[in-house]
């Protein structure tokens, strides 16, 4: 049993980790036939957010479903929806907006990812300075 939870374990972290090992040795063979993850936050991005409320998600952005599709058809990459809501809420709003079938899984944990697209988001350059006015000086795009 513990040979099988070991190969198991194996296959799953070679699945998420050889595409960044062979990416980093410049070989990308391996990305022919392997998606691109892009995990995309909710509040904000997808929807019209303005504040919180726990029970419900605001109506979906103008543009995110041609968006999504759009990405979809490239046929490069796998999107996760990342969220700090409820992942049954969550689900819901996607089946609601007819968008669940190009959503892999909901979550609120960090997968490894090609690009997070988050509406609070720096990026940060290598430079801890210049990060840090950019943190004085940030502002959400919806405020």
């Amino acid at each position: 049993m513990d040979r099988l939870i070991f190969i198991l374990c194996f296959c799953f972290i070679f699945q998420i980790i050889y595409p960044f090992y062979a990416f980093a040795k410049g070989d990308d063979s391996y990305a022919t036939n392997y998606k691109k993850t892009i995990m995309i936050d909710l509040d904000g991005v997808l929807d019209n957010y303005s504040t919180y409320d726990k029970d419900s998600i605001p109506e979906i952005k103008t543009g995110a479903v041609d968006f999504i599709e759009r990405l979809d058809k490239t046929g490069k990459y796998e999107l996760v929806l990342f969220t700090t809501r409820s992942p049954k809420l969550a689900t819901e709003w996607l089946i609601k907006n007819k968008i669940d079938k190009y959503f892999k899984d909901v979550t609120n944990v960090k997968y490894p990812a090609y690009i997070y697209l988050d509406d609070r988001a720096i990026q940060f350059r290598g430079d801890y300075k210049t990060t840090f006015d950019e943190i004085e000086k940030f502002n959400t795009y919806w405020k």
